[in-house]
């Protein structure tokens, strides 16, 4: 029996331990040219909880992406214990590939505490249910590429539906914001550490885009697109196979990269993560 791709992707974050601090990745999809920085968020992250007490959860994460991965041949995260304290638990990632650096990442855990509570306000978007699958959205265009529709076809982990369709390629200009319904397709294990993983790697799936919004331009017109860097806070407990809202706005383009910021809550309106990134977004 064929794995669905929500198990794929599950059996891709659940790394191989091959000497303390030290684990091996793979990647899924041999055909693309460079690993997809969302699954080397996601499988840094594991890797760094893997060397953490349970009971405390990651808070937050900076990471820089180097070099481009190569989808063909493992790699390696290793992990430094930067600090066990009293309420926070401190590492750092390294993911190494033929002997050198592609990609680091700094994550700070802490135990659920009591505290101040506030936060912003959801959006007024239209429920999922009002809206269709952006897949399926996408592969009643006539005018795709053969090659292109081979793509979009592919079966995703995630379900994604779009206040407003992006499209593929060049597309008319408009503001520097939108709103993605976004759940996982099929249930989940309820450890919250695969949910803050899982939600890692579609994070960085449509974020991107955002800041090529006001050009009428999209990752797949004739430019060189790129993660430059990525951090993520997690606020409160959510569970990723259940419809979360991606609010994502760009409020800067400039020398060459774009900058783009992400707030993600529960259908009832609860903020449980926020996302900021800069990516290459150059002209060829």
């Amino acid at each position: 029996m064929t794995q669905s791709a929500l198990a794929r992707l599950l059996a891709l974050l659940d790394l191989e331990k091959i000497e303390e601090n030290i684990f091996r990745g793979v990647s899924a999809d041999h055909r693309v040219q460079r690993v997809f920085g969302g699954q080397v968020l996601g499988q840094a992250l594991t890797a760094a909880t893997r060397t953490v007490d349970p009971a405390r959860l990651c808070h937050s994460f900076h990471a820089y992406f180097l070099r481009p991965g190569s989808p063909s041949q493992p790699i390696l995260y290793q992990v430094d214990r930067s600090r066990d304290g009293g309420s926070f638990t401190a590492r750092r990632v390294v993911a190494i590939q033929n002997g050198v650096q592609i990609f680091t990442l700094a994550a700070s855990f802490q135990r659920e505490e009591a505290g101040f509570e506030h936060q912003a306000a959801m959006p007024d978007v239209p429920p999922p249910e009002a809206l269709e699958d952006e897949q399926q959205l996408l592969l009643r265009d006539p005018a795709l590429p053969p090659q292109v529709r081979d793509w979009v076809a592919r079966e995703r982990p995630f379900e994604i539906r779009a206040a407003v369709s992006r499209g593929l390629g060049d597309r008319p200009p408009r503001p520097a914001a939108d709103h993605l319904w976004l759940k996982a397709r099929g249930a989940l294990p309820d450890d919250p550490a695969v949910h803050r993983a899982l939600l890692a790697f579609v994070s960085d799936m449509t974020l991107l885009d955002t800041a090529l919004l006001p050009h009428g331009k999209s990752i797949f017109s004739n430019i060189q697109v790129a993660s430059l860097d990525h951090a993520m806070w997690f606020h409160r407990p959510f569970r990723a196979d259940e419809w979360l809202l991606y609010a994502q706005d760009s409020p800067s383009a400039s020398g060459g990269r774009g900058f783009n910021r992400g707030a993600i809550f529960t259908r009832d309106g609860v903020l449980v993560a926020s996302v900021a990134q800069e990516g290459l977004i150059r002209p060829r």
